[in-house]
């Protein structure tokens, strides 16, 4: 049963934004402190990356786990209301990620996929923290890893 009134679902879905949003302001801080330079959500690009670093040739997406149904994340449920709408909806979604990655691939890129459930939680800051240093270990090395998920 859902606990808000509809006008009340509605304000609070109409806060939620594409970008800017938390956790990839905090990632973007933390690379730019170890010295990455890169564009925000270049539109030139598949899917609008959150992050591009063109000098690696590698892009960052930061994924709700919500918005890209994460599976097997307990930070991802479907709506108990409308299921049908929100099944299709959020597989719609999956869809176009994957098509977005394949797409970067194709095109020689590097793709990350920074999901929310691993930078969030108790002792967040420290999780932000270990993610971007892998993120800057991946990213310097280059050991052909086209594609990896955090």
């Amino acid at each position: 049963m859902d606990t808000m009134t509809p006008e009340q679902r509605h304000y609070a879905m109409s806060r939620i934004r594409s970008t800017e949003n938390r956790p990839e302001r905090e990632i973007r801080s933390k690379l730019h402190g170890y010295g990455f330079r890169f564009r925000k959500n270049d539109r030139r690009l598949a899917g609008s990356p959150d992050i591009v670093l063109p000098r690696y040739r590698a892009v960052i997406f930061v994924n709700g786990c919500f918005w890209h149904a994460h599976r097997n994340c307990p930070k991802f449920r479907l709506p108990r209301t409308n299921t049908e709408f929100w099944r299709n909806k959020l597989e719609r979604n999956r869809r176009r990620d994957r098509e977005t990655v394949e797409q970067l691939l194709a095109e020689g890129w590097r793709v990350a996929v920074v999901w929310e459930c691993s930078i969030t939680g108790r002792r967040r800051a420290d999780k932000i923290a270990n993610v971007a240093e892998w993120l800057a270990w991946w990213l310097e090395e280059d050991l052909g890893e086209p594609f990896v998920e955090v």
